[in-house]
């Protein structure tokens, strides 16, 4: 396999990855009715804690994120995150806090925190992502840091597009698509936010 058939193949499984919905998605929405750039910042903050992970993984640290005990303690910590999260998304469809609620939570400190607490996103890279990360090994040093830059450019586009296509809804379409969507991703955190709690719980209590 070339170099450039093994780069396009991570691409689009990182995109199958990426684009698939879940609390990061939901959080670059609800954000993107503050900004156009909050997808920008999130996206940062999840590389802050990526790409120490994908060096982690490419020195061989990968297994200690299948412990099931290290898993939960995320999951726990990470669902209770997302709920927090999400009532503070629900409490700002007030008009007062609507306004002001760009400034109460940073994007960029919001993807670094959800990135952390998702056992998901740390499973993914235990499996799929180190699977990658090794066939990555085979190009060398440049291989693997291509192969890292080119899953984080996806992560950034998708979370920058987004952002910018819900905030020109919200200016489209005025305070009320607003609302909306920050009462549907506001309940789809809590949901997340319940199931991480229930899952290390059980995997903890088990």
């Amino acid at each position: 396999m070339s170099f450039l058939t093994f780069l396009l193949e991570a691409v689009l499984i990182s995109l199958s990855g990426v684009m698939a919905p879940g609390p990061v998605t939901t959080l670059v929405v609800g954000k993107g009715n503050e900004s156009p750039h909050a997808g920008a910042l999130v996206a940062l903050g999840h590389g802050i804690v990526e790409f120490p992970l994908m060096i982690g993984v490419f020195y061989g640290v990968g297994h200690l994120l299948e412990i099931p005990h290290a898993r939960a303690v995320i999951a726990l910590v990470g669902g209770l995150f997302l709920l927090w999260m999400g009532i503070d998304m629900l409490r700002s469809l007030t008009e007062q806090t609507l306004e002001a609620h760009g400034s109460n939570q940073s994007p960029l400190v919001a993807g670094l925190l959800l990135s952390i607490g998702n056992p998901y996103f740390l499973v993914w890279w235990a499996t799929v992502g180190a699977t990658l990360i090794l066939r990555s090994v085979r190009f060398g040093l440049l291989g693997f840091l291509a192969f890292a830059v080119a899953h984080w450019s996806c992560d950034f586009v998708w979370d920058y597009l987004l952002s910018a296509i819900s905030f020109k809804g919200g200016q489209v379409f005025g305070r009320r698509f607003q609302k909306g969507v920050l009462l549907i991703c506001g309940g789809f955190l809590i949901f997340f936010g319940g199931r991480f709690v229930y899952d290390g719980a059980s995997t903890l209590l088990g």
